[in-house]
């Protein structure tokens, strides 16, 4: 099999002829961009170098899929954020979200009709277009999205909306709906643009800041509304221990649930039952990027063991990754 037929025949229940490597969320490094003459910040607002960098996960990593785009801004500053850029060491980092944020919890957020020409947007489709071009099927391409909850955080900022939850979480619905036809819309223009794979991140969602009932009873229904209207397979991606959250997650029409080892697996596997394909591998802080390759592959093991399916990076990778301890993950997915 090649990459792509590997990374599908996972997703369809179909046996591969090996364990498929790949990152749900960013896999850029410092010592990948060196490799592929391709650098920060350029990558995160410039097709070109953007379609570079996602590449190298294959080129440089031998990974079973690439993955665009690197940071979370995207849908937010289409929808009225202001970008800033990431610390500046040796490169720039990840950009965030410039406070204050447009809106407070009484106003009604819009979502604009030319909101696929807004920001960078326009720079993140060339940029699948262009690995698409270059890749054709022989890599699964994945496009990220994110969530509706996050989306909201983004307009909102995160402290005022987690005390909506509490006061009045009524108030937050207008803002889940624009969050939720944010991604969609993102999404089904990154499919058009040559993603075979979406990847939803929903990172304020998690049950490590937002009480789980707040997720059942307001994020599901529109991640539920999302997923329905994407014709791809879907990847959810949360961070954190998402046990009190993750029997919900499987309702929500996600294909793959992107796990941190701090989730159990075999848990998720007995709330959500077989049809759900789980991915997920080490710690992308505390192992992949401090420790050596054998702690890199003894970590991947442990998770292949508590019944990961799709080896990865846990969360996004951190830019000073080594590159060995990557490779080791690869290697790991070719032994089984």
């Amino acid at each position: 099999m090649n990459a792509k037929e590997r990374v599908m025949a996972v997703i369809n229940h179909q046996k591969p002829d090996r364990m498929p490597c790949f990152g749900a969320n960013s896999t850029v490094t410092y010592d990948q961009m060196e490799k592929v003459a391709a650098f920060w910040p350029e990558g995160h607002d410039k097709g070109e170098v953007m379609a570079k960098q996602a590449m190298a996960a294959y080129s440089v990593l031998g990974f079973d899929a690439v993955r665009v785009p690197f940071c979370q801004t995207f849908e937010a500053v289409a929808l009225g954020c202001t970008r800033k850029p990431g610390r500046v060491r040796e490169l720039e980092g990840v950009p965030g979200i410039e406070h204050p944020p447009p809106y407070k919890l009484d106003d009604t957020p819009v979502f604009p009709e030319d909101f696929l020409s807004r920001g960078f947007i326009p720079e993140l489709l060339k940029a699948v277009s262009i690995v698409k071009k270059e890749l054709g099927d022989e890599v699964a391409i994945v496009a990220g999205i994110i969530g509706p909850f996050t989306i909201a955080g983004s307009l909102l900022d995160s402290v005022p909306l987690l005390k909506a939850t509490f006061k009045s979480p009524e108030k937050i619905r207008p803002f889940l709906d624009v969050g939720e036809k944010a991604g969609t819309a993102l999404a089904k223009a990154l499919i058009d643009a040559g993603a075979d794979i979406i990847s939803c991140e929903d990172m304020t969602a998690s049950p490590e800041l937002i009480a789980p009932k707040t997720y059942r009873d307001f994020e599901l229904e529109y991640q539920k509304k999302q997923f329905d209207a994407i014709s791809v397979p879907k990847i959810l991606h949360i961070c954190g221990n998402v046990d009190a959250i993750v029997e919900w997650m499987g309702q929500t029409g996600a294909e793959v649930l992107s796990l941190e080892p701090k989730a159990s697996a075999t848990l998720a596997r007995g709330k959500c039952g077989p049809d759900v394909v789980l991915m997920g591998g080490v710690d992308t802080a505390t192992t992949l990027f401090m420790k050596d390759a054998a702690t890199v592959k003894q970590g991947c093991e442990e998770s292949i063991a508590d019944g990961i399916q799709i080896l990865a990076p846990g969360c996004a990778v951190a830019p000073g990754t080594p590159t060995e301890n990557l490779l080791a993950m690869v290697e790991v997915a070719k032994a089984h």
